[in-house]
């Protein structure tokens, strides 16, 4: 049977349509784009690790039509991160928290990955450019991390034992423990709390010029309090029977076990503090103490926990994308609902359930008093020598000048 060309014209139209359309099918089967295959090393605090834990799930979910992401999260605490990073350069991670006064020798040893990213647009929620956020985090006018808790220290106190008139005085507070056999805890084997005493008399720590040596008069004796004065106070302050100097883990178990109802600490432990002490959980600045009859405000350390991204990582845009993400509005809630640490982002500290709690008051309180902590490396080893010999009684009986001589000279060696 023969067709007649009207009816040839239709069928090749139609196997001409059907081809181009099985062709079209095949050229965008061909041209949809494969998921990326990425893999990020992270490091935490112990604290942390669950958090990060599910930041990174989160995160994979949001992104899933766009990668496939694998990773492995290890501990490892913000405060020895860079020891242990210049200790082995090549065993950075993609994505690692670390305290800020840190980044300038992760900046020096080229580990650190520069954020192609506005300084001023990117850091606006924590702060914008006259920020403590923003001194902390950009350097040349690039931004080396972001910013992820508040870092800094005050006053813990149980409300049963202390009132209001009574923490304003650390003399007042000590006696008071003593009276009850219990104590007030504050880790004189620390250079960071040590800071606080001969900071309130006057005395000075800073980085020269070039950001790399220390200067210290923490042995003055043309001083209107000498650091004489400052250590002879610390002496008669560590003697008595209602203070002691004790570590993070020891000043813990002091307060789960009843002996320590008040210690300088920082907001990462006010979940557990609260947990121990129920109602009577308080917080506040720190107090004064006494030099050569004066009483003087203890002064602090005040900076941020940030997190950065490992210069070697070979999926910056990835790395770039969780950081954000990990430090972003929403996350902070969630970061502060979980450790109670102080968030970075100011939208989230003026929430009325952040602001109002206790340990983010402190912080907030304690600003006043609080410098961003820039020392060179020297201090930490000099400072803990000298707080430990202080803290233990002096039991060689030296003499107080000498050894604030040697601890100066450490400390700017």
């Amino acid at each position: 049977m023969s067709m007649n060309k009207g009816a040839m014209k239709k069928l090749t139209k139609k196997v001409i349509t059907g081809a181009m359309l099985l062709f079209l099918c095949c050229l965008c089967i061909g041209c949809e784009k494969e998921k990326e295959k990425v893999s990020l090393s992270i490091w935490a605090s112990e604290a942390k690790m669950d958090l990060m834990d599910g930041f990174m799930k989160e995160f994979i979910e949001i992104h899933k039509d766009e990668a496939d992401i694998e990773y492995k999260i290890s501990k490892e605490d913000e405060d020895t991160c860079r020891d242990t990073i210049l200790a082995n350069p090549d065993g950075v991670p993609d994505i690692f928290a670390f305290a800020d006064d840190q980044l300038d020798d992760l900046k020096k040893a080229g580990v650190l990955h520069a954020f192609d990213k506005d300084p001023e647009k990117v850091l606006d929620p924590f702060g914008g450019k006259d920020s403590v956020a923003y001194r902390s985090v950009v350097r040349d006018g690039h931004i080396y991390a972001y910013p992820e808790t508040g870092n800094g220290y005050f006053l813990y106190y149980n409300k049963k034992y202390f009132g209001d008139e009574d923490v304003k005085s650390l003399e007042r507070m000590v006696q008071i423990a003593g009276d009850s056999n219990k104590k007030v805890s504050m880790y004189l084997g620390s250079g960071w709390y040590l800071y606080s005493f001969f900071k309130a008399a006057g005395l000075e720590l800073n980085l020269d010029e070039t950001g790399t040596k220390n200067i210290c008069n923490w042995n003055a004796t043309d001083t209107a309090h000498t650091g004489l004065a400052v250590a002879e106070a610390l002496s008669g302050i560590c003697a008595k029977r209602g203070f002691v100097s004790v570590d993070d883990d020891l000043f813990l178990e002091g307060v789960n076990d009843g002996s320590i109802i008040a210690g300088v600490n920082g907001a990462w432990n006010a979940d557990k503090i609260k947990s121990a002490w129920g109602a009577d959980y308080a917080a506040t600045k720190l107090p004064s103490y006494e030099v050569d009859g004066q009483q003087v405000q203890m002064a602090s350390f005040m900076g941020y926990k940030v997190l950065g991204i490992g210069a070697k990582t070979k999926y910056p845009e990835w790395a770039e994308k969780f950081v954000e993400y990990a430090t972003s509005k929403d996350s902070q809630v969630k970061e502060f609902e979980t450790t109670g640490e102080v968030p970075a982002n100011h939208e989230v500290e003026e929430m009325d359930s952040v602001k109002n709690e206790p340990a983010v008051m402190a912080l907030s309180q304690q600003s006043e008093f609080a410098e961003l902590q820039r020392v060179a490396s020297p201090f930490w080893d000099a400072a803990a020598k000298f707080g430990a010999i202080i803290e233990s009684g002096n039991p060689d009986k030296k003499n107080l000048q000498h050894l604030l001589d040697n601890m100066v000279k450490g400390i700017t060696g």
